[in-house]
């Protein structure tokens, strides 16, 4: 350790420096902030609620064409028709919502955080990767201390 006045040697437990006389504080040192789970996780839950919402657009399209072709025949259930043109519409308005979160995210929007949080607790009852998806989202959005790190990186991202 040196003085950082005059560059002298210093040993531990010295208060003041021997050659000029200053007062020692005590150890400084540099380090680099600790980066909040936020700042670390919030791009890999975009990136997961991206590939989630392509899933539920493919899923989507797929129960819409089977609604349209198999079940549209004469002599089947009309009822069904209807049942699996709605559920479709469903997952294409959820899937839009997951690709709006997805690249609020990865923007680092402030609505983007409410937006994924919902579509999280929504998504917890689609077993078993959907479930996985919303409580990783939970578990790296939910904290109220997340809140404070989101919009620290939204900061930083916009002033960049």
């Amino acid at each position: 350790m040196f003085c950082d006045k005059c560059g002298t040697p210093l040993q531990s437990g010295q208060r003041f420096c021997s050659r000029c006389g200053k007062e020692l504080a005590g150890i400084t040192s540099i380090a680099y902030p600790a980066r909040g789970r936020v700042a670390e996780h919030v791009r890999l839950v975009g990136i997961l609620w991206l590939a989630w919402a392509a899933f539920e657009m493919v899923s989507s399209a797929a129960l819409y064409i089977l609604a349209n072709t198999i079940f549209l025949r004469p002599g089947s259930q009309f009822w069904l028709h209807t049942f699996m043109s709605v559920i479709a519409l469903i997952l294409l308005v959820k899937a839009t919502a997951g690709f709006a979160a997805s690249w609020g995210l990865l923007q680092r929007e402030p609505w983007a955080r409410l937006l994924t949080l919902v579509l999280a607790f929504v998504n917890l009852f689609n077993v078993p990767f959907g479930t996985a998806v919303g409580v990783y989202t939970l578990w790296v959005l939910l904290p109220a201390k997340s809140e404070q790190e989101y919009e620290t990186e939204r900061r930083k991202t916009s002033a960049a």
